[in-house]
């Protein structure tokens, strides 16, 4: 595992929700000069997505190099083959990532682009209307989806770029020559006014030397927390030791607050719940988010140290997808999340632990039967490293 390399006075901008993710999106992919790679989970049929998509195309016709990687499963066939016909029309370079698992179980669940080696987006959206369900039923949201990306001037983008364009090479980049023609190109971009933080790195998740580091560099976090933990994440079914540096944690006097998102899947509401019991006993402060979809995967430790991305915390992101996250060690960035993360609690509802002893009997076996399930499944993807 490759230990976390942060850079110095990278300017971050924190991009709360759709309505201000996709006009700064569609903002950089205009005043692209040269180069584009986007590489995402989603990128739906729909208004929000044709926005992003007409920019890019655009780009590419006015010269710009576009490179565009979808994932196969998460954007789907009927999706791809539009965006195949679009894109090719107007010369956008597009593939997609593992069709019909010809690699195996992997997915590239990372939501990345960079545009001319200068600015780079990293969270969690996906290219999609956050105001429906992103789980293929198009099911109007009571509010837009609950997530979070970040904006990135600084040396960090050599790193995301880094990522992006080695993930395109392994799917066989062929046009070297036109890519180089593009880069001479280059002009530097006005930056958006945005915070000045004191460290930022990249941290991704593959399977090859980063099978770890997501989950390290959080465990590193929460060994070494003193008042606080904030964890944020739509699915809760990690390993083994997170699990159990959380309830640590909060045995040894800090404030442990996890906040999970429900009623989307059944199933993996059940996984969660069935490790109430250990959480709430340890003293965790559990909340379960309903009020729209939970789809932020975040986490502010000691109001110091800050992390965005696209990884959840759950078998599949922590020891099977490709993820990339963003870890900062800058009060002002923390605090800024915090605060968001702050009216996510007032939003939510308390689990009390009160609540949690008095699960009936029937409730926790269904909860221990769909954790076992799970388990078995993530057990035989992952040949026997999810329990750890």
């Amino acid at each position: 595992m490759r230990a976390v390399s942060y850079s110095k006075n990278n300017q971050l901008t924190l991009l709360h929700r759709g309505a201000e993710f996709f006009p700064a999106l569609k903002r950089a992919i205009d005043a692209a000069h040269a180069e584009i790679y986007l590489e995402i989970y989603i990128f739906a049929d729909d208004a929000t997505a044709d926005v992003i998509k007409s920019a890019l195309m655009r780009a590419a016709q006015r010269g710009v190099a576009v490179y565009v990687l979808v994932d196969w499963l998460g954007t789907g066939q009927k999706s791809i083959s539009q965006l195949a016909r679009d894109f090719s029309s107007a010369g956008v370079n597009f593939r997609t990532f593992n069709p019909w698992f010809h690699r195996g179980f992997v997915r590239t669940h990372r939501k990345i682009m960079v545009v001319d080696r200068t600015l780079a987006f990293l969270g969690g959206l996906n290219i999609n209307d956050d105001c429906f369900s992103d789980d293929g039923s198009h099911v109007s949201l009571p509010a837009p989806r609950w997530d979070f990306a970040v904006a990135i001037h600084g040396q960090l983008v050599n790193a995301i770029h880094e990522a992006a364009a080695t993930q395109w090479l392994g799917y066989g980049l062929k046009d070297i020559k036109t890519r180089l023609q593009n880069l001479r190109r280059l002009r530097s971009q006005h930056a958006k006014p945005a915070l000045t933080v004191a460290e930022a790195g990249l941290v991704v998740r593959d399977n090859l030397r980063n099978r770890r580091t997501i989950q390290r560099s959080l465990l590193h976090a929460i060994g070494h927390a003193h008042q606080s933990i904030y964890l944020v994440t739509p699915y809760f079914a990690p390993g083994r030791k997170l699990r159990h540096s959380l309830a640590m944690a909060a045995q040894r006097g800090v404030k442990v607050t996890l906040m999970v998102g429900v009623g989307q899947f059944r199933l993996q509401d059940a996984v969660t719940q069935s490790f109430y019991p250990l959480l709430s006993e340890a003293g965790v402060e559990l909340i379960e988010y309903s009020k729209t979809q939970l789809h932020g995967k975040v986490a502010v430790v000691d109001d110091e140290w800050a992390t965005v991305g696209s990884s959840n915390y759950d078998g599949l992101s922590l020891f099977v997808n490709h993820e990339a996250n963003i870890v900062v060690r800058d009060a002002d960035f923390a605090n800024t999340l915090r605060s968001h993360i702050a009216q996510g609690v007032l939003e939510g509802r308390v689990v009390t632990a009160n609540e949690v002893a008095n699960i009936s009997r029937v409730r926790r076996a269904l909860n221990w039967l769909a954790y076992l399930f799970y388990k078995s499944v993530l057990q035989i993807i992952t040949f026997g490293s999810y329990a750890k």
